[in-house]
């Protein structure tokens, strides 16, 4: 009974995973698989990003990035794709998002699941210090070169030894993949296209094919 009583006293994990996800790739997946059983998440939330404050590009149409981030982590436990910044009015903020999770899960733990190269921006972020204290910041580490001209190669991993943040390191295979790089290989032949399983999950690459996503790369 103790034991019973134990688990039900423990606070709710809540994750929270944003992103363009335009297109989501294997190392979104992977940082989201990685989440959920490190961190014991009881959920997280995946979520696209409405309109972007700190993007120069125009983003790909919501619905597209909400239906590839179902197919992406669908299948994964305990996952919830939220369509909430994308119909939020205005800029999307991190802070905004999280102050709306602690109202859901009141009296929760929040977690706030990052790559290495958000964190070196983390400063920049519109409201950090309010991001700060409300969620814990757990960070997997990946590859220096991650854009358009990343190989699949071995990849030396970016150095966090400077960031006077707190955050809990996620333990996870480097990663290269970008979302620019994957779009940076759809553009440059269609031929190219029947390897765009390396980078992105089979049901992703299906439906970039029959939508002709990211035919003009940026």
């Amino acid at each position: 009974m103790a034991q019973a009583s134990t688990m039900t006293a423990r606070r709710p994990r809540v994750g929270m995973f944003g992103g363009a996800f335009d297109p989501p790739h294997w190392a979104h997946r992977a940082l989201a698989d990685v989440a959920l059983s490190q961190l014991g998440l009881d959920v997280l939330h995946i979520l696209p990003t409405g309109q972007a404050w700190h993007k120069a590009r125009v983003l790909s149409p919501a619905q597209h990035r909400v239906n590839m981030c179902q197919l992406a982590f669908g299948d994964l436990p305990n996952t919830r794709i939220d369509e909430r910044e994308i119909h939020r009015a205005g800029p999307s903020y991190t802070a905004d998002t999280l102050k709306e999770l602690a109202a859901e899960y009141p009296g929760a733990e929040l977690f706030l699941v990052l790559g290495a190269d958000q964190l070196l921006a983390f400063k920049s972020w519109v409201r950090w210090p309010e991001v700060l204290a409300q969620a814990t910041l757990a960070v997997a580490n990946r590859a220096t070169n991650i854009g358009a001209d990343a190989t699949l190669g071995p990849q030396q991993e970016t150095d966090l030894s400077g960031v006077d943040l707190p955050f809990r390191r996620l333990d996870m295979p480097l990663q290269n993949i970008s979302a620019t790089a994957v779009r940076a290989h759809l553009g440059q032949t269609i031929s190219r296209s029947d390897s765009l399983q390396v980078l992105v999950p089979e049901a992703v690459a299906s439906y970039i094919s029959l939508h002709h996503l990211y035919q003009n790369p940026s």
